[in-house]
C-alpha cells in the first residue's frame, strides 16, 4: 500500500481514446477488473465528469457520472466485480479495506500528461454494500479568467473596478455546486500580481494556484476558519480568500479585516444577492460595520450550455414570448415582434443530452451611499430587493433569459435550475 501522496501519483494512469460514453462502455465490457478503474477514471475525465458514483443495489452496481452538474447513468456493473474495484480504490486512497460499517475519506492522484488530477474518495456503508464516490478535480477545467465565467460585460467591468480596490470585501453567494469557488479563484487570478501577497483558508483546497499561500482548515488540530483567519491577518497579506463564512466568529473577523487594509473574498449561503445583508446580520455582524466593509455582493447559479454542434434555432412559442417580455420588459431587450431562440438537439459530441459545458448566471450590487443608509436600519430582504429593483439591477432570472435570447441555454435548463 502506498503511504504518501507522491507515491500514489504513480498508481493510476490516464488512458486515451475515451472521448464519448459509448467508447467507454465498449471498452469496459471487454476489460479486466484490474484495468476497469483506469478506464472509468479516464472516461470520466475525458467526458468532463466531476464525480463517479458506484451505487450498490440488490443485484448489481449502478455506475453514474456527474456531467455538467447532472448525474448520468453509465451502466450496471457485475456485483461480483465490485469488491476488487472497491478494495483497490481503498488501498490507493489510504483507507482500511477491512472496515465496512463506517464512512471513510481519502484521496489519490490520476497521472495525466500535462496535469495531475486529484481524486477525493468518500465511502459510505449502505443496505447492499458500500457506496463510493470519486470526486475528480481536474485543474484544466478550472476557469482562470473572469471573462470565461459568463459574466455580462457591464457587470464584468464593475467587478474589475471593485477588484482594483485595496480594502473591503467581495462576497459571492449561492447553493452548493453553483460555482462560487471557481469565481473566487478567478478573482484571485485577476489580482495575483508581483508585489501582492495573497493568503487563502479553504475547506478543502480544491485547486493549487501558483504564487499564493493556500492553507486548509483542520478542525481536529484547532485550525478552523476563525482561528486560521486570525493567524492569516498577522501574516501581513494584501488579499485574503476565506472559503466560506460559516459562523459569527468568522463573520466578525472577515468584516474587521475588510475594514483594516485588506481586500477579502468569501462565500456564504443565501438564495440571492439581496439576502447577503440580512444573512450577515443574522450571523452577528453589526449593520454599521457591514455597510463600509462590503464593496460588492453577488449571487450565482450554473446552467448547462446548449451543444453548439446540434442546437437548432426556432421561433419562440406564444407562452415563451410572454415569459421573455414579462421578465425582460424593463431591460429593453424584447423590442422584436418575433423572438428567435434555440432548442436542444442531441449528438455524439454531447452524449445525446443536447448540452455541453456550463456557464454562470449572475446578479450583483455595489454598496453605495444610498444602500449604506438602508443597511444601517437592518432591512428585510424585501426592502433591499425594492431598492435594487429601482436601481435597475439585472437579476439572475433576467440574466438567464438574456442567455436564452443569445442561444447559450434554453428554457428547460433555466427552469430546472431556477424553477418556473
Amino acid at each position: 500500500m502506498a503511504d504518501t501522496q507522491e507515491e500514489r501519483k504513480l498508481e493510476l494512469k490516464f488512458k486515451k481514446g475515451l472521448e464519448s460514453l459509448s467508447d467507454l462502455k465498449n471498452r469496459v465490457l471487454k476489460t479486466t477488473t484490474t484495468e476497469m478503474l483506469e478506464l472509468l477514471s479516464s472516461g470520466a475525465i475525458s467526458n468532463g465528469a466531476s464525480d463517479i458514483h458506484f451505487e450498490p443495489e440488490e443485484k448489481s452496481i449502478r455506475l453514474r457520472f456527474r456531467i455538467d452538474g447532472v448525474l448520468e447513468d453509465i451502466m450496471n456493473l457485475n456485483k461480483n466485480d465490485y469488491p476488487a474495484i472497491l478494495n483497490r480504490i481503498k488501498l490507493m486512497a489510504g483507507l482500511k479495506i477491512n472496515i465496512h460499517d463506517s464512512s471513510q475519506d481519502g484521496r489519490f492522484t490520476v497521472k495525466k500528461e500535462n496535469s495531475d488530477i486529484e481524486t477525493r474518495i468518500s465511502v459510505l456503508p449502505g443496505a447492499f454494500g458500500e457506496s463510493l464516490v470519486m470526486r475528480l478535480l481536474d485543474p484544466q477545467t478550472l476557469k482562470k479568467n473572469l471573462e470565461e465565467l459568463g459574466i455580462r460585460d457591464e457587470l464584468l467591468e464593475e467587478i474589475k473596478k471593485q477588484l482594483k480596490k485595496t480594502t473591503g470585501s467581495i462576497l459571492t453567494t449561492g447553493p452548493t455546486g453553483s460555482g462560487k469557488t471557481t469565481t473566487l479563484y478567478a478573482f484571485v487570478n485577476f489580482v495575483n500580481k508581483p508585489g501582492v501577497k495573497i493568503v487563502t483558508i479553504e475547506d478543502p483546497i480544491e485547486y493549487r494556484i501558483e504564487g499564493i499561500s493556500q492553507t486548509q482548515v483542520q478542525p481536529d488540530k484547532g485550525y478552523s476558519f476563525a482561528n486560521g483567519l486570525r493567524s492569516i491577518v498577522r501574516q501581513d497579506p494584501d488579499v485574503i480568500l476565506v472559503g466560506e463564512i460559516r459562523d459569527s466568529e468568522t463573520t466578525e473577523i472577515v468584516m474587521h479585516a475588510a475594514l483594516t487594509g485588506h481586500l477579502v473574498f468569501s462565500t456564504l449561503h443565501t438564495n440571492d444577492a439581496a439576502g447577503t445583508i440580512p444573512r450577515l446580520i443574522d450571523m452577528g455582524a453589526k449593520p454599521q460595520v457591514i455597510a463600509p466593509a462590503i464593496n460588492l455582493a453577488m449571487a450565482q447559479r450554473l446552467v448547462r450550455k446548449l451543444c453548439r454542434e446540434c442546437k437548432k434555432k426556432i421561433k419562440a412559442s406564444s407562452e415563451e414570448t410572454r415569459k421573455i417580455k414579462e421578465v425582460l420588459g424593463k431591460t429593453g431587450q424584447t423590442d422584436k415582434s418575433e423572438i428567435q431562440i434555440f432548442k436542444k438537439g442531441g449528438c455524439e459530441k454531447c452524449n445525446f443530452t443536447g448540452y455541453k459545458g456550463r456557464i454562470g448566471v449572475f446578479e450583483a450590487f455595489v454598496v453605495d451611499e444610498e444602500l449604506e443608509k438602508l443597511i444601517l436600519k437592518s432591512p428585510a430582504v424585501s426592502e433591499i430587493k425594492d431598492l435594487l429593483r429601482k436601481r435597475g439591477m439585472i437579476t439572475i432570472l433576467q440574466d438567464s433569459y438574456l442567455k436564452i435570447l443569445d442561444g447559450i441555454t434554453d428554457f428547460e435548463e433555466v427552469e430546472r435550475i431556477l424553477g418556473e
